[in-house]
C-alpha cells in the first residue's frame, strides 16, 4: 500500500506540471451531492433497503460506513481536497450529523429516469432533488425563527454559492441491458437526458449556480457485466470488457457533454462543469501495472476465483449455501492491488487514483481551477 500511495503521489506531482488552462477556483463553502453508489455515504443503508457487512469498509473506516467500496469515494477524497468534511447522508439521521457543509442525497441503485416498483431503489433523480428542495426550505425556515443551527445546517448563501456534484447514470444503462437490446438501450439515452436535464434546470430555479458533473465510467469493464454478458469472447474488447455496455456508456457520454455545453450558453451566471470519468476510469483499466496495480477487472471480495472473482448471487460480505454448502464472499489480502472492490464498484485505491486525475483538471470541460494549491495537500 505504501508503494502505491507513493506512485500516485509521484504521478500527481508530474500532472501538476503539465500544462492545462484554467477558468474557475475549487473552492466552495458547501457541496451538495446527487448520484448512485458511486457516491453513496449511506443513504440507501439508512432507508433499511440493503445492508452492508464486513469487510466493506476496513481499509479506511475499520468497518461498513454506508459505502459500497472498502474505504473512501471519489467524492471523499474531492471533500478532502476542499478542506471540506466528508459528506453525511440526506437520510442518515442518528448521531446528530452535521449539514453545515452540504449535504450527500445520492442512494446506491438510483437511476435518473423515475424509479418504478421494481426499480432497485426508489431514489431516483427526480427524488433527490425533491429531497434537496425539502432540505433546503427547512433550513431557510429553521434560520428565519433565529434557531441556533449554525453547526449543523448550512448558511442560507450557501446555496448560491455551494457546488452541486452529479454521479449518476450508470445504473440507468447497466439495468437496460437486461431486457433491452444494444439498439433499444443506445435509443433510450435522449429520454434519459432529458429527465436529467429537467432535475438540472430545477436546481438552477433554486439558485444552484455551480454544477459539476461527471460522466459514466466503462460500464462493460466491471466484473458484474463481463460474467452476464461476456461469457461469448466475440462480445469483449481487448481488455476484457464488453464491447456494447462500453459502447452505451460512450454515447450517453457524449450526449450528456453536448447537454453541459447547452447549459454553459444558457446560463452564463454558472459554472458548468462536465468531467471526463470514462477516459480516466478506462484509462486506469488499460495501464493498472504502470500504477502499482495487479488486477483490473478481477472482483477483491467475491466468491468464485479468477479471472472475475464474482458471482451475482452474493454479496461482498455475506454467506450464503451454494449447491449444499456455505460460502463467504470474502476479501482479497490485498484490496490495493484491485481496481474493482466487488464487482460492480472500485476499491479505496482506484478511487484515490480516479481522484487525482479529476484533480489535475485536464479531465474537465471547462477546466476547473484558477490555481491548484490544494493538490499538494491532500491526505491519502
Amino acid at each position: 500500500m505504501a508503494a502505491k500511495i507513493c506512485i500516485l503521489q509521484i504521478f500527481t506531482l508530474i500532472s501538476l506540471l503539465l500544462p492545462v488552462t484554467y477558468s474557475i477556483e475549487f473552492k466552495f463553502p458547501a457541496v451538495f451531492n446527487f448520484g448512485d453508489s458511486n457516491s453513496d455515504t449511506g443513504n440507501l443503508i439508512a432507508a433499511g433497503i440493503e445492508n452492508l457487512d464486513p469487510p466493506n469498509g476496513q481499509t479506511y473506516f475499520q468497518k461498513p460506513s454506508g459505502r459500497y467500496s472498502d474505504g473512501r469515494l471519489v467524492i471523499d477524497f474531492l471533500m478532502d481536497a476542499m478542506k471540506l468534511p466528508f459528506l453525511n447522508a440526506y437520510l442518515d439521521s442518528i448521531g446528530m450529523p452535521s449539514f453545515q457543509k452540504g449535504c450527500n442525497f445520492a442512494a446506491a441503485g438510483s437511476t435518473i429516469h423515475q424509479a418504478t416498483p421494481t426499480s432497485v431503489c426508489p431514489f431516483s433523480f427526480d427524488i433527490q432533488v425533491n429531497q434537496f428542495l425539502h432540505f433546503k426550505a427547512r433550513v431557510v425556515d429553521l434560520l428565519a425563527k433565529g434557531k441556533r443551527l449554525d453547526k449543523y445546517i448550512p448558511a442560507v448563501d450557501y446555496f448560491s454559492k455551494g457546488l452541486y456534484t452529479f454521479d449518476i447514470g450508470q445504473n440507468d444503462l447497466a439495468g437496460a441491458f437486461y431486457s433491452k437490446t444494444i439498439d433499444q438501450v443506445l435509443a433510450s439515452i435522449p429520454k434519459i437526458l432529458e429527465e436529467f436535464e429537467t432535475g438540472l434546470r430545477r436546481l438552477y430555479d433554486e439558485g444552484a449556480r455551480n454544477f459539476w458533473i461527471h460522466n459514466t465510467g466503462p460500464l462493460g469493464c466491471l466484473a458484474q457485466n463481463v460474467a452476464k454478458f461476456g461469457t461469448d469472447p466475440s462480445m469483449l474488447d481487448e481488455l476484457g470488457c464488453v464491447s456494447g455496455h462500453n459502447q452505451a456508456a460512450k454515447l450517453f457520454n457524449l450526449q450528456l457533454h453536448a447537454l453541459c455545453k447547452k447549459l454553459q450558453g444558457d446560463y452564463t451566471d454558472s459554472n458548468v462543469t462536465y468531467v471526463d470519468i470514462y477516459t480516466i476510469k478506462y484509462g486506469l483499466i488499460a495501464n493498472y501495472s504502470r500504477y502499482g496495480f495487479d488486477q483490473p477487472i478481477m472482483a477483491c471480495c467475491g466468491v468464485g476465483g479468477a479471472p472475475l472473482n464474482y458471482n451475482s448471487g452474493i454479496s461482498c460480505g455475506q454467506t450464503k449455501v451454494i449447491n449444499g454448502t456455505s460460502v463467504t464472499a470474502k476479501a482479497c489480502s490485498d484490496s490495493s492491488e484491485y481496481v474493482n472492490w466487488d464487482g460492480i464498484h472500485y476499491t479505496e485505491a482506484a478511487n484515490q487514483y480516479v481522484s487525482t486525475q479529476i484533480l489535475t483538471g485536464k479531465y474537465s470541460d471547462p477546466p476547473f481551477a484558477d490555481k491548484m494549491p490544494f493538490l499538494l495537500d491532500l491526505k491519502f
